[in-house]
C-alpha cells in the first residue's frame, strides 16, 4: 500500500521539506507497553529515516515525496524512563532534516488482579470449592491470608517468571475454600505482598466474601433433621433421605419416643458417601443422639483423614462407628467422648493404634473394634517396599496396653499387620494374677490358673486372626476361661503371610485340638471319665 501511494503521488517541484509529528516540541510520548504513532513527511525529493534505537522503528524507513510513516515503539523492560532520537533526512540537501524525540515511560512496580472482590457460596461439592485469580506483576510476591482465615481459605500460587525485566508477567493463584456451616458471613482481606522493598505504582488486594449458612435451630427435631441433611450433603452421600416423610420415618434414623428429647434423633447412620474431609461441622447439632454410624467412604484406602473436632462435642454418645472412612488419626478432643460404650473404627488406614485409646480416657467402653485397617492386602511384607500400608504396621510390638483393658467384653483386631509375639505378662506388675480365692469361688475355673496373669477377664469376644503374629502363645491365652467362646482356631490362632523380616506368620505352639483345655476345664464339656451320679 505504501509503495502504491508513493508511486501515485509524484513529488511537486520545490516542495518545502517538512515533517509533521502532531506533538508539541516534536516529542512523541509512549507508555511502557509501547504503541504506534503516525507522522507525515513532505519533500520534493528522496528522504531517509535515521535512528540508532532498536526499540524504535519507522515504516517506511525511506521514500520520495509525501508519505505517512508509522512510528512503532516496543514495550520496555525497564522501570525508568528512556529516550530515543529520530531524524528524517532529505537526500537532496544536508540542511533539510527534521529531528524529533521519542520518550517512553518505564513500568511502575505493580501487582494487578483481574478481580479484586470474589463472592463464594456457603456450600459446594468438594471438587468445586475453589476459584482462580489472574495476577499481572513485575515484582515477585507472597500471598498473605488474614489471621483466622486459614481455617477456611488456602491457596496455591503458580510461578511468576520475571524473564522480561520490568514488563509485567502473568501468574495464577488458586484459592480453595471450605464449607461455611455457621450463620455468619466470612470475610478475608487477602494481601499480595511484594518480596522486595519497592515503591508500588499499583498494588491490588483481594477481598473474599463467603455467604452465611442458613441457621440450624439447635435442640429441636427440626434442627436435627436439617443437621442430618446438611451432614449427608457435606459427605456427598449417595443415599438420600426422603424429606417428603416425617423424620421419624426416614430410613437409618430412629427418634426418641418420649422424654425430654421426644422427636429428636436417637440413632442415625450415614453410609455410601464420598468425602475427602473430616466429619462435617453440622454433626455437632445431634446432641440427643446415643448412637451415630458413618460407614463406606468411596476409595477409603486411598485417603488419610482425621475425625475432626465436631464429633467430639457429642459427649452424650454411647455408640459410635466411623468405619471404612479413611481415618489415620483421631482428633485430640476425642477424649471428650467419655460416655462411649461401643467404638468401631474398623476398615480404616491406621498405621498404629491411636494412643488416645486407653481405659483412663474411655472408662465406660466395653467394646472396641479395630479390625481390617489394611489399605491393601499384602501377603509377603518382606517383598513390599511401601510404608503407608495401614494395618497398625508401625506398632513395634503387639499393643499390650489393649490387653490390659479389663473392662472390654469385645476386642477385635483381626485382619491387620500386627507382628511380634503376644506378651505373656509373666513379669508385668501392672497385670494382676489369678488368686486361689478367685479360682475356688467357682467350680468352673481350674487350679492351673492360680498365679497366671489375669488378662481380659471379662472379654467374651476376642479376635486377632489374619495378622502377622509369631512366637509362642502365652499360657494366659491358652488357658483363658473364655478361650472356647472365642472360636480360637478361626479368630485367634489363624495367622497369614510373612512378616517384614520374611518370617512365616503363625504360632510355634498352636495346639492341634482343645483336648488339653478341656482336661483342665472338666465342667465345660462332657467327660466320659467323670463319675455319673
Amino acid at each position: 500500500m505504501i509503495a502504491v501511494f508513493a508511486a501515485a503521488c509524484a513529488p511537486e517541484e520545490n516542495m518545502p521539506f517538512d515533517v509533521e509529528t502532531g506533538f508539541a516540541d516534536n516529542v512523541i510520548k509512549a507508555g511502557p507497553g509501547g504503541g504506534e504513532q503516525t507522522i507525515r513527511v513532505s519533500a520534493s525529493g528522496e528522504w531517509v529515516v535515521i535512528t540508532e534505537e532498536p526499540w524504535i522503528s519507522v515504516s517506511p524507513a525511506n521514500g520520495r515525496g509525501e508519505a505517512e510513516c508509522l512510528v512503532s515503539v516496543d514495550s520496555t523492560l525497564l522501570v525508568s524512563q528512556r529516550t530515543g532520537a529520530v531524524r528524517i533526512q532529505s537526500l537532496d540537501s544536508d540542511d533539510d532534516r527534521k529531528d524529533f524525540t521519542v520518550v517512553q515511560d518505564g513500568f511502575d512496580y505493580q501487582i494487578v488482579l483481574d478481580e479484586t472482590t470474589v463472592d463464594v457460596a456457603e456450600y459446594a461439592a468438594y471438587d468445586s470449592r475453589y476459584f482462580k485469580v489472574a495476577v499481572k506483576s513485575n515484582v515477585d510476591f507472597d500471598v498473605v491470608l488474614p489471621a483466622g482465615s486459614e481455617n477456611w481459605l488456602s491457596y496455591k500460587k503458580s510461578d511468576l517468571n520475571l524473564d522480561r525485566g520490568a514488563r509485567p508477567r502473568g501468574a495464577v493463584v488458586r484459592f480453595d475454600w471450605k464449607v461455611n456451616s455457621r450463620d455468619v458471613e466470612r470475610i478475608a482481606d487477602v494481601e499480595f505482598r511484594p518480596k522486595e522493598d519497592v515503591s508500588m505504582g499499583r498494588h491490588d488486594g483481594l477481598k473474599v466474601v463467603q455467604r452465611a449458612a442458613e441457621p440450624i435451630p439447635a435442640g429441636t427435631p427440626a434442627g436435627d433433621s436439617l443437621a442430618i441433611l446438611a451432614v449427608s450433603r457435606a459427605l456427598g452421600s449417595y443415599i438420600e433421605f426422603d424429606t417428603s416423610e416425617r423424620m421419624e420415618h426416614w430410613n437409618n434414623v430412629r427418634v426418641w419416643k418420649d422424654g425430654p428429647n421426644k422427636g429428636r434423633v436417637k440413632y442415625v447412620q450415614f453410609f455410601m458417601f464420598n468425602t475427602k474431609e473430616s466429619l462435617p461441622y453440622e454433626v455437632q447439632y445431634l446432641t440427643a443422639a446415643e448412637e451415630i454410624a458413618f460407614y463406606s467412604n468411596a476409595n477409603q484406602f486411598l485417603k488419610s483423614l482425621d475425625t475432626g473436632e465436631y464429633i467430639t462435642k457429642l459427649t452424650q454418645l454411647k455408640r459410635l462407628t466411623i468405619g471404612a472412612y479413611g481415618l489415620v488419626s483421631l482428633h485430640p478432643d476425642f477424649v471428650n467422648l467419655k460416655n462411649l460404650e461401643y467404638l468401631d473404627l474398623s476398615s480404616n488406614c491406621f498405621q498404629s493404634v491411636p494412643s488416645i485409646l486407653t481405659p483412663e480416657n474411655f472408662p465406660n467402653l466395653h467394646a472396641l473394634v479395630l479390625n481390617a485397617n489394611q489399605r491393601n492386602t499384602i501377603y509377603d511384607l518382606s517383598n513390599d517396599t511401601r510404608e503407608d500400608v495401614g494395618g497398625f504396621i508401625d506398632e513395634k510390638n503387639f499393643p499390650a496396653r489393649l490387653l490390659k483393658w479389663d473392662n472390654l467384653d469385645t476386642l477385635r483386631l483381626s485382619v491387620n499387620y500386627m507382628h511380634g509375639q503376644i506378651p505373656d505378662f509373666a513379669d508385668d506388675a501392672e497385670v494382676p494374677k489369678w488368686t486361689a480365692e478367685e479360682v475356688h469361688a467357682t467350680d468352673t475355673l481350674p487350679d492351673i490358673l492360680i498365679g497366671m496373669p489375669k488378662v481380659l477377664p471379662n472379654t467374651t469376644f476376642f479376635a486377632i486372626n489374619s495378622n502377622r503374629l509369631t512366637g509362642d502363645l502365652p499360657d494366659w491365652l491358652l488357658y483363658h476361661p473364655k478361650l472356647d467362646m472365642w472360636a480360637p482356631y478361626l479368630l485367634v490362632f489363624s495367622q497369614e503371610g510373612k512378616t517384614r523380616e520374611g518370617k512365616n506368620s503363625g504360632f510355634l505352639n498352636e495346639p492341634t485340638s482343645l483336648d488339653y483345655y478341656y482336661e483342665q476345664y472338666v465342667n465345660k464339656k462332657f467327660n466320659p471319665n467323670k463319675t455319673q451320679n
